[in-house]
């Protein structure tokens, strides 16, 4: 095991820790000094634990252990920790840079049989609810992400066994055969039908496959067949996004394609509007975790329409869920395989996963629309609880980088590197075996220019279309928020190559053509997290700066505006809700634990005409062999709540 220092029995002398590390938990006790010198462990998770051990008087190294693990698990994105999966643990701080081999695991059987008889630990699904832990199935959860996914397991069950929303057959029928004609994805058609009997639908897809087009014409259905048109009044809709961008993309897209519509299915629509599910659920004065709409207090509408659902963290699923009344038909759209979200839990992928606990909305389908002969098994039991996954890409010009996500998204290595060599013009690879020079930088340093250029122009005439839409003409996307692969030295790069300091209207905190990220959230502007905008230049001369829709932008005085943070490049992650013409993303080293099979596909998802990769064949090689799992107890098996 260890001695006193932490040192593991039998290993060579260790250089004495740094007393000054900020990664050290310097009074941990043996134990977990142990995993926190490996890596395995952070300062905050081993604190934590131990301030958790000394409340319920419970002195057990190993149990405290556990519980730290469980922290490190939300931190990582988890909802739990799984302690059978050591092997896969100890793997992880390897690939984070620990030392992690060797490590004093407690022998399982004595480890579970400590955690169990803890009184900082309640076991099983049911009773000791003032307990910050609990043990479920081998599973160690924090108390609260338990009952966050108890209650998000326990809305989409109820919600899967409730019976088909009343709706006439034949006249649904009808408008699902004018709406989605025979030459189209029949798997729209199936999403038509299952959105209108049924009170949860999952649509998912890769980029291209015409989620967006799908939404829109649902909604022109629903208004049809439980709505306006059935004699009833229109259908209150909301649509909803994680993020103001994301948001401001969904309105955009679903306006776009319902102008596409007859006169009649695009008056029973009408214009919508889409904001973030924040803003949706209402703020409540002194909690940022808590909503005015809840249980006690319902959503008014009759759908709800949730893009981007990837990036939904579990707590606010579980809020969100809880806030909807039980008839409201709940549409989640989103692609499984992008980057979940930065906060613990990865809904979307669990429930597109999980196994149904019976036939969901099949039976009401099936009445509506016969499945296709050759419908495939797996997608024949993905409609039991309630998920429609899109498969034809709609995107003809676009079909190269369909390929290219689609064998990054399979994991399909020598595949990605094939199509990487390809030398189409939609997909560049610079591959710069380890090390960037300046004749790599030629493209990047062009596609930058550029679009500064064009941003520049938009914001010295005061074109506010013009200037958002220049900001998507080009992104340069990174990994890492620091270090030589990340976004604080590319966008000092990127900013020196679009600088001109001597121009007038380049002088003082707000020069022109300045592209924002807001970093807040801040009801008062209108602004959220994540939107972007530029400085433009006004019709008196003065600076404003710009922001959302291009054709009716938001006009906010510089000195009004919440946190921001000049834009000239971005972490994948903040990219997502986003789509820019041309994606350029530089790739850390084959080493950084950051390089995985979602972030590449994100990246290159984001781009709608071409990308363009910077690195080394291993560390494509690493991404795409690497996939991020998120331990979860919400995949497996129903089963009933736990309260609360």
């Amino acid at each position: 095991m260890t001695d006193a220092t932490g040192t593991v029995a039998g290993a060579p002398p260790a250089t004495p820790p740094d007393p000054f590390d900020a990664r050290l938990a310097l009074r941990a006790s043996p134990l977990l000094r142990t995993f926190n010198v490996a890596g395995l462990l952070s300062a905050a998770d081993v604190h934590v634990a131990q301030r958790l051990g000394r409340l319920a008087r419970e002195p057990d190294e190993t149990v405290q252990l556990a519980v730290a693990l469980a922290v490190r698990g939300v931190r990582s994105g988890s909802v739990c920790v799984e302690l059978d999966e050591a092997a896969t643990l100890t793997a992880e701080a390897e690939v984070e840079g620990g030392v992690a081999d060797d490590l004093p695991w407690p022998e399982p059987r004595a480890w579970r049989e400590a955690i169990e008889r803890s009184p900082l630990v309640a076991v099983g699904p049911y009773g000791h609810e003032d307990r910050p832990v609990r043990w479920v199935d081998g599973r160690l959860y924090l108390d609260r992400y338990w009952r966050d996914e108890q209650v998000v397991r326990a809305e989409i069950d109820a919600r899967l066994a409730a019976p088909a929303l009343a709706v006439d057959p034949s006249a649904l029928r009808g408008s699902v055969e004018r709406l989605f004609p025979r030459d189209v994805d029949e798997r729209q058609r199936l999403a038509g039908v299952t959105c209108a009997v049924s009170p949860l639908t999952v649509l998912t897809g890769g980029p291209g496959t015409g989620k967006t087009t799908t939404v829109a014409r649902i909604l022109a259905i629903l208004q049809e067949v439980a709505g306006e048109g059935a004699g009833r009044p229109r259908l209150r809709v909301a649509l909803a996004a994680p993020t103001g961008k994301a948001a401001a993309r969904l309105k955009e897209a679903v306006q776009l394609e319902v102008g596409r519509l007859g006169q009649t299915d695009h008056d029973r629509v009408g214009d919508l509007e889409a904001t973030t599910i924040h803003r949706l659920l209402g703020w409540r004065p002194g909690s940022s975790t808590r909503f005015r709409h809840d249980r006690s207090r319902r959503l008014p509408h009759d759908v709800v329409v949730v893009d981007e659902t990837s990036m939904v963290s579990l707590p606010l699923m579980a809020r969100l869920l809880e806030a909807l009344r039980p008839h409201t038909r709940l549409l989640l759209v989103g692609d499984p395989d992008q980057l979940a979200s930065v906060e613990a839990g990865a809904v979307l992928g669990d429930l597109v996963r999980r196994a149904a606990a019976g036939d969901g909305p099949l039976p009401a389908v099936e009445a509506a629309l016969p499945l296709p002969a050759a419908f495939p098994a797996e997608d024949h039991a993905a409609l039991r609880h309630g998920v429609v996954r899109l498969t034809v890409n709609h995107r003809f010009e676009g079909l190269e980088l369909a390929a290219l996500a689609a064998a990054i998204r399979d994991g399909r290595v020598d595949e990605t590197i094939a199509l990487l060599r390809s030398g189409h013009p939609s997909i560049t690879w610079v591959d710069t075996e380890g090390t960037l020079t300046p004749a790599h930088l030629t493209g990047l340093h062009d596609d930058v220019r550029a679009a500064g250029s064009a941003l520049l122009a938009a914001a010295r005439a005061g074109d506010a279309p013009a200037a958002l839409r220049a900001l998507e003409q080009h992104r340069l996307l990174l990994a890492h928020r620091r270090g030589p692969a990340g976004v604080a030295h590319w966008a000092e790069v990127a900013e020196a190559w679009v600088a001109e300091p001597d121009a007038p209207d380049q002088q003082g905190p707000w020069p022109l053509g300045l592209p924002l990220l807001v970093t807040t959230n801040d009801r008062d502007s209108g602004l959220f997290n994540g939107d972007t905008g530029v400085v433009i230049a006004d019709e008196a001369g003065a600076r404003v700066a710009v922001f959302g829709d291009p054709d009716r932008p938001l006009r906010i005085s510089p000195h009004r505006l919440p946190a921001v943070v000049p834009v000239h490049a971005m972490t994948v992650h903040r990219a997502q809700g986003s789509q820019f013409a041309r994606v350029s993303l530089v790739l850390p080293p084959a080493t950084s634990p950051l390089l995985t099979r979602q972030l590449l596909y994100t990246a290159a998802t984001r781009a709608r005409e071409a990308v363009r990769l910077l690195g080394s064949e291993d560390a494509v090689r690493v991404a795409v062999g690497r996939e991020i799992r998120r331990a979860s107890g919400l995949a497996r098996s129903p089963g009933r709540p736990a309260g609360g």
